[in-house]
């Protein structure tokens, strides 16, 4: 008897491990040597007269299904296709054909030094669809993936079956109270991060760390040490510039598709927080109870579906959750 339970708990053991990746000591710009959950193929989009790889996931149902409902998982600034996994495996099993694109900039895609904006990045994002035959889709963005679900279901809602918002950053205009600063000035921000300094960020996006949160620490830190982090660097720079100067919250109300908004209610995000002086302005900022409640009442006929204790992924930290009141609003 005991020793079919350490044999057990031997195997246990190895498939745990199996199932942890272990990450890189060094990746370079796109991340080649880190495996993604699912298969990656890559688009050319087409920036400012040039190609860039464009990575991207497609998963297929998991059964035989006749025309799969086809749902697109937009990825947050801080982040990469591969933390949908969960959510890929889980609407593949209901039944659903998932996109995962990692947009220009980000994850396993091309770094490019141009001008970003969400309207190119929704236009690469419809033309990828084109490419796959997709000619509606369902968009859930997280973060940073909801500004850009939301300006893509403005300029493409013929396309767009249906929006998700789970903790959407850009509910409020930063430029208002966040500092500006110039693109070198970010770009040194940048230069300076450290192992550390990313897991201090990460950690204010949970209300308690586990070991599972580990790996969307360690692909981000294993770029620092590699010759090509200027160029990552440089990216992120100018992508935060875009979520900057190109809010998105003075349009809630003409968008046209029906929308379903997931708020973590522990969620305190402010975009370039650690710019701000003002005591006075991170107590008034940030408040995403307050910010969902307000948002939802600007989208026309939104859900609003408010998760107590979760902070700003719920697609981690609440998964049951946030897949039960993702899959009925996509039934």
């Amino acid at each position: 008897m005991k020793k079919n339970l350490l044999l057990l708990l031997c195997l246990l053991l190895l498939v745990c491990k199996a199932q942890a990746q272990q990450v890189p000591e060094k990746l370079n710009a796109t991340l080649e040597g880190y495996n993604y959950p699912y298969e990656v193929k890559y688009f050319d989009a087409e920036v400012e007269g040039q190609t860039y790889k464009m990575a991207y996931m497609d998963v297929a149902p998991a059964g035989k299904v006749q025309n799969p409902q086809a749902v697109m998982l937009l990825h947050g600034k801080n982040f990469l296709g591969a933390y949908w996994q969960q959510t890929i495996r889980f609407l593949s099993e209901n039944g659903f054909r998932v996109i995962v694109p990692d947009q220009v900039g980000f994850g396993k895609s091309a770094k490019p030094e141009v001008y970003y904006s969400f309207h190119q990045l929704a236009q690469n994002t419809r033309e990828l669809l084109q490419q796959l035959g997709v000619q509606q889709v369902a968009v859930v963005g997280h973060s940073m993936g909801g500004m850009l679900a939301t300006r893509f279901a403005l300029l493409y809602p013929e396309m767009t079956t249906k929006l998700v918002l789970e903790n959407p950053i850009g509910l409020e205009d930063y430029r208002l109270f966040v500092p500006y600063k110039t693109l070198d000035a970010l770009y040194q921000s940048e230069l300076k991060r450290t192992p550390q300094s990313i897991r201090d960020y990460h950690q204010t996006y949970y209300t308690s760390w586990k070991p599972a949160y580990d790996e969307w620490v360690q692909v981000p830190a294993a770029q620092i040490s590699h010759p090509d982090y200027p160029k990552v660097a440089k990216a992120s720079a100018l992508t935060y510039a875009m979520i900057y100067q190109q809010p998105v919250v003075y349009e809630f109300d003409q968008l046209q598709v029906p929308t379903l908004l997931v708020i973590g209610q522990e969620d305190r995000t402010i975009v370039g927080k650690g710019y701000i002086k003002d005591k006075q302005k991170l107590q008034e900022h940030g408040q995403y109870p307050q910010l969902g409640k307000r948002t939802a009442e600007a989208i026309p006929n939104a859900r609003l579906v408010e998760l107590e204790g979760v902070g700003h992924i719920p697609h981690l930290t609440a998964t049951e959750k946030f897949h039960k009141a993702l899959l009925q609003f996509l039934k």
